[in-house]
């Protein structure tokens, strides 16, 4: 069973958070829960840690990396790698505003008459924000998801590079699972919808590769909340992209099923799921992988103190 939480959930007088957790998780939760999917704990600026500050930082009101390491011992861990933006107080869009040296082409700047109506929308928010920078020009920057989280432009190879070093990081850290975060937006090319595109594929494939070979076993899950076909799509060859997808559709309708004592719905649903031939039918189980989580751990105890 996988629990799903943030760093902040538990509170003492006498520890941070994550040592909080730690001693909580290990006395009453470890025998239960085998995984443990720890939600964004680097600092970060809006959208529930979903605007990475600093990648490479525990937020320190919750903890450290040692806290993190603790947990490893009673549970596999799985770690958020929000690959597709970062947040607009960080030190590297810090760095693109003040038009230092090698940050020029962090962040994707497009001309606002462009025409970008094709492009799929997650939020209903401008896929454009004008950031003035040291020199008073402005730039109009890609932002998927809101003003606060800044696309990383992966055409940039000193971004594919640092991306990589943040992979390297959560691998060397101990994570067991890698969730990468709105992975379906990474590259975008005007005119089209922006999302599951071929070289957003590549970007998979390469993150897979680097994974298989410096910490064989550990599993990468994408994270893209869309149709059937483009969400196994993600499995690549069943080899060569994510071990494991998330069936967004199954825990609403598992629910469905138990509270209306009827299983017509999730049965048709589950006969309606299909795999390409390269996808090996026997790992269906393995590969789509669908967690019941709870976000505040309980509903009774959301700043829990123990």
């Amino acid at each position: 069973m996988v629990l799903i939480t943030y760093a902040d959930q538990f509170h003492s007088d006498t520890s941070k958070p994550l040592p909080t957790f730690n001693k909580f998780h290990r006395q009453w939760l470890a025998a239960i829960f085998s995984h443990l999917h720890l939600l964004p704990f680097c600092p970060w600026s809006s959208d529930d840690g979903f605007s990475v500050v600093d990648y490479y930082q525990v937020a320190p009101e919750t903890g450290d990396w040692e806290d993190i390491s603790d947990l490893s011992q009673s549970s596999q861990l799985m770690f958020d790698f929000v690959c597709n933006h970062m947040s607009a107080k960080s030190e590297w869009f810090n760095h693109y505003l003040q038009q230092a040296p090698g940050f020029e082409n962090f962040f994707i700047a497009v001309d606002p008459s462009t025409d970008l109506s094709a492009v799929t929308r997650p939020r209903a928010l401008p896929l454009l924000t004008p950031f003035t920078l040291k020199d008073k020009s402005v730039h109009h920057l890609w932002t998927t998801f809101s003003d606060d989280q800044i696309d990383l432009n992966y055409r940039c190879p000193d971004v594919l590079l640092a991306m990589v070093d943040v992979l390297l990081t959560y691998l060397e850290k101990g994570a067991d699972y890698i969730r990468l975060d709105a992975v379906g937006f990474m590259w975008k090319i005007p005119g089209t919808t922006c999302i599951h595109l071929p070289q957003t594929h590549l970007l998979i494939k390469l993150f897979r590769a680097i994974t298989d070979d410096v910490a064989p076993g550990t599993v990468i899950i994408t994270e893209t909340n869309v149709p059937h076909k483009d969400n196994i799509a993600y499995l690549g060859n069943g080899e060569d992209e994510a071990h494991m997808v998330y069936q967004f559709s199954l825990p609403p309708l598992v629910l469905h099923a138990v509270h209306g004592q009827d299983v017509r719905a999730l049965c048709s649903w589950a006969q309606s799921l299909t795999l390409p031939q390269k996808i090996r039918p026997g790992s269906i189980s393995l590969r789509l992988m669908t967690v019941l989580g709870l976000i505040h751990y309980a509903v009774f105890c959301r700043k829990t103190r123990y």
